[in-house]
């Protein structure tokens, strides 16, 4: 097949695209190929509106009157209920603040106080690593804890799930290959051994569906400037079962969980729900630009987006197999769309320099190291002719040995 057909049945594709107009609603630079929407999410112009409201007028003008007329004490409340909403949690189970490595570290707290007879941590050897260190940082403090890995200690994580493990802590999508887990059966598994899960969504929360009431989750954490856009730093986000509310200790016992913030008691009593979450005064200005992303999503259909998603998956893999055949690129990822969430990696000896000639010639995606590239694809303003485009410049790139230019192999402080 001629390439003139092939880019015409691309076009085709995005002209059906549903989600197409989604595009206008974001700011993206000319000439530039965004494929790194699962380390940092484009900016929109809703986000941008909210935040120069909330600095110019509610800041601005009105002050420290703001935190009750534009109801900046309860916008982490608010928001995590529009979070919920599209990682399947009903109304009250989720709050947005401080990180993600923060959220994991109350959590773990919380899931081992919820199991205090036992003493076990299980998470994934190849996770992200801030989840290890945060569970290792946990056990540190809790004696006689100890932590299993898979990948270390056994080869998949139902082997390590027995009556001593209190909690799992597993990723649902892998933040380097892109695997997908079946977090209902992952989360069935532990229960039927008396053991608690906390997933983390920082890889799924906005690039596909997830059912965590459905799922009978525990607990799940994740981040915000990813697929959901809400801006670099946005603050992460915390769910936990209602069942679990009138149990729950975390040991970050700041004044904004307190039961009464503003009755200024000498000793912490707990407030109600998901609120004894919060720790600390929240970040306004950060958070009223993630109300401004998650307005977008109010009109977006989740079963649309993953297809879409899918399909832009699919199209990559297909179209670098095809054209970058013989350059040592290998496929990281699922070959199975249904195991793979909404990104792609492969690996090669040379990954982060070739990654670098890519994002020299406007083609932005990331390295994480050792050998590993990585695209990320965000239904809402990616196409599938971008797609195209991206791997027409690869393949550029790879024939020609664009890569061994001296300048791609010095190395930023940030891959």
């Amino acid at each position: 097949m001629t390439a003139l057909p092939d880019f015409t049945r691309i076009e085709a594709m995005d002209a059906a695209d549903g989600l197409r107009s989604m595009r206008e609603r974001f700011i993206l630079p000319s000439g530039l190929i965004y494929l790194d929407g699962n380390s940092l999410g484009v900016a929109s112009h809703a986000a941008f509106a909210e935040l120069q409201k909330a600095a110019t007028e509610e800041w601005g003008q009105n002050l420290i009157r703001s935190w009750n007329t534009a109801g900046w004490f309860d916008m982490p409340l608010a928001l995590g209920d529009r979070v919920g909403r599209l990682i399947g949690a009903a109304a009250g189970q989720t709050v947005v603040c401080d990180t993600t490595s923060i959220n994991i570290y109350k959590a773990l707290h919380a899931a081992m106080a919820l199991r205090p007879d036992r003493s076990v941590i299980v998470s994934e050897g190849g996770s992200f690593p801030t989840d290890i260190y945060m569970a290792e940082g946990v056990v540190s403090t809790r004696p006689g804890a100890s932590l299993r890995l898979e990948g270390v200690d056994a080869p998949s994580i139902e082997d390590l799930i027995d009556g001593t493990v209190a909690v799992v802590l597993v990723n649902h999508v892998n933040y380097k290959s892109g695997e997908l887990r079946d977090m209902a059966a992952l989360t069935r598994k532990a229960h039927e051994h008396g053991a608690l899960v906390i997933w983390d969504l920082c890889h799924t929360a906005g690039a596909l569906p997830v059912d965590l009431d459905g799922a009978n989750v525990d607990f799940a954490v994740g981040c915000t400037y990813k697929y959901l856009n809400g801006g670099p730093g946005a603050p992460a986000f915390i769910y936990a079962a209602e069942r679990h509310h009138g149990d729950i200790s975390q040991p970050l016992s700041g004044w904004w969980g307190h039961a009464r913030p503003f009755a200024f008691e000498k000793h912490y009593a707990a407030g109600e729900g998901i609120r004894r979450f919060l720790c600390g005064t929240q970040p306004i200005l950060s958070l009223r630009a993630l109300k401004g992303a998650l307005d977008i999503w109010d009109e977006v259909d989740m079963a649309a987006l993953r297809e879409k998603s899918l399909g832009l998956t699919d199209l990559f893999i297909a179209l670098v197999e095809e054209k970058c055949a013989g350059h040592g690129l290998e496929l990281e990822s699922p070959r199975d769309r249904a195991k793979r969430g909404s990104q792609v990696s492969f690996s090669h000896p040379n990954a982060y320099e070739i990654m670098q000639a890519l994002i020299a010639r406007g083609v932005i995606g990331d390295f994480r190291a050792p050998s590993t590239l990585r695209f990320g694809f965000t239904p809402l303003y990616v196409r599938y002719a971008d797609v195209w485009q991206a791997v027409v410049i690869l393949e550029d790139i790879l024939r020609t040995g664009a890569w061994q230019d001296a300048r791609f192999a010095v190395r930023a402080a940030v891959t």
